[in-house]
């Protein structure tokens, strides 16, 4: 059990040090995942739009075909009239006539429709370039930041993580668990000494008769009031050296 309360509070020492490291970086990693995000975003968006585009002006050249085709059979029509013996052929190519020029004056709105979609989505596109060129340089820019400053701190921040692998086999997944939730919810910090025989998490005082008993380093004892692991001198002497 003392091999464990060694372990987990070694544990804590590298993430906090591993934390100090990733504050060195500020907001840049924020930005930059979310740079990351928008640049996408603007990338779908614009092929969304490329692709309306494409279907408008298919749809529209349709249309216009449907136009050409419908205004020849018309033409056909009535030269038809003409040739006609009685009036119910008339009639039938009347009524063919008037169909036609309904569908191609509704074809003419369609055409209107599509290229006005077309229209508007070209204006909206340029706008996506724009907004996409200046996104991406922006992003360019802090990745480079980030860059630099991950390597300042490289080499020890790979120090710090190998010391991290070594120490977290050596912990089992049930505490390795509890490790974490903890941490989560503190703050990062989730193992911690007692110092004048208060827990120095939350400062609260540690009972006498729970002092005797952790300084025994038998079993995982928690604050009563922070819920954070708590451990005693010894334990932070022997985790020194890890």
């Amino acid at each position: 059990m003392e091999n464990k309360l060694r372990y987990l509070y070694a544990l804590q020492i590298i993430d906090l040090k591993l934390d100090e490291l990733e504050e060195l970086k500020g907001d840049l990693p924020q930005l930059v995942n979310e740079l990351t995000e928008k640049v996408n975003s603007l990338k779908s968006k614009g092929k969304e739009l490329e692709s309306n585009i494409k279907t408008n002006k298919v749809k529209s050249d349709g249309a216009d075909t449907d136009i050409i085709d419908l205004t020849e059979k018309m033409e056909k029509y009535k030269k038809q009239q003409f040739q006609v013996k009685t009036n119910k052929q008339y009639d039938a190519l009347t009524r063919e006539i008037e169909n036609s020029g309904k569908t191609i004056e509704q074809l003419t709105k369609d055409i209107l429709s599509f290229d006005g979609i077309v229209v508007n989505a070209k204006e909206e596109l340029l706008k996506v370039k724009d907004e996409l060129k200046e996104a991406v340089n922006e992003l360019e820019e802090k990745q480079k930041e980030l860059d630099e400053v991950a390597e300042e701190n490289e080499e020890e921040e790979l120090k710090y993580k190998h010391k991290r692998d070594k120490v977290l086999v050596r912990i089992n997944k049930e505490d390795r668990q509890l490790y974490e939730r903890i941490r989560k919810a503190k703050n990062g910090n989730a193992v911690v000494p007692v110092k004048r025989n208060a827990c120095s998490g939350c400062y609260n005082s540690v009972p006498p008769q729970k002092m005797v008993e952790l300084r025994q380093n038998a079993k995982i004892f928690t604050c009563e009031h922070c819920g954070r692991i708590l451990v005693s001198d010894k334990i932070v002497e022997i985790s020194a050296d890890l």
